[in-house]
């Protein structure tokens, strides 16, 4: 479990560092009435402070109207439990299901009704995970899970794809930290592939490939270590 502590000082950091902040979940996000240019879709990590986006989420969207000067940029956070009761694994499977659904319903309705909207979906650790799924071609739940295999989100409609800009993945799970735990396997869509960009800080043992276990203090840092800098200019490179 992320010690809060941590989140807490480095909610006051970014207080004090004037960080735009987000209210709501997606209508009256600093953008004007109507379509806006880029959409953000970001789903929170593991009971991450600051939501409906999370510290990351929130840096990374701060990042993105910096780096888009002139163009609305309105923010959706995934509503979502990302919930910390990883003891208990259909739950948490839930948990993770609904973010996926909601992450899928919300794309398709910007879709339906801002077809000019360039989305970018992005996740932080947990939120992650539930991008990465939202765009994957199929999950495939492991045989001891079978009987819930018909509960597991389906894929996007292909007409999709060219909607989504660019996919953002902050400290997403190993595969072997994703294996480790026995869930299924993280495999974004071919349409998505190449506008899915990852970022792991080296020795952060979520995402670097360390054997299953709790986060240290690198996992907390992607909101101040300049990473979300780097996302923002790889979506600006792809608009």
């Amino acid at each position: 479990m992320i010690k809060r502590g941590i989140l807490s000082i480095l909610a006051l950091t970014l207080a004090f560092s004037g960080f735009t902040a987000i209210a709501g979940t997606s209508a009256a996000d600093a953008a004007p009435r109507g379509c806006p240019d880029v959409e953000l879709v970001f789903a929170r990590g593991t009971i991450e402070s600051a939501p409906p986006v999370g510290l990351t989420g929130l840096s990374f969207a701060d990042a993105l109207r910096r780096e888009l000067p002139g163009k609305s940029v309105r923010v959706y956070g995934v509503q979502y439990p990302a919930s910390d009761q990883f003891q208990n694994r259909l739950r948490f499977a839930q948990t993770v299901r609904d973010g996926v659904v909601t992450t899928q319903n919300h794309i398709k309705r910007v879709v339906a009704v801002c077809p000019g909207t360039k989305i970018v979906l992005g996740g932080y650790s947990q939120g992650a995970v539930v991008a990465g799924y939202a765009v994957a071609n199929a999950i495939d739940v492991p045989v001891r899970y079978k009987q819930y295999a018909r509960f597991a989100p389906t894929p996007l409609p292909a007409p999709v794809a060219r909607h989504i800009t660019a996919v953002v993945l902050f400290a997403p799970p190993s595969d072997r930290f994703i294996r480790d735990v026995g869930a299924p396997p993280i495999r974004v869509a071919a349409a998505y592939r190449g506008k899915t960009v990852r970022y792991c800080i080296p020795g952060d043992t979520i995402c670097d490939g360390a054997p299953v276990g709790g986060p240290n203090v690198l996992h907390v840092l992607y909101s101040v270590n300049g990473m979300a800098d780097a996302a923002a200019r790889y979506v600006h490179n792809r608009l």
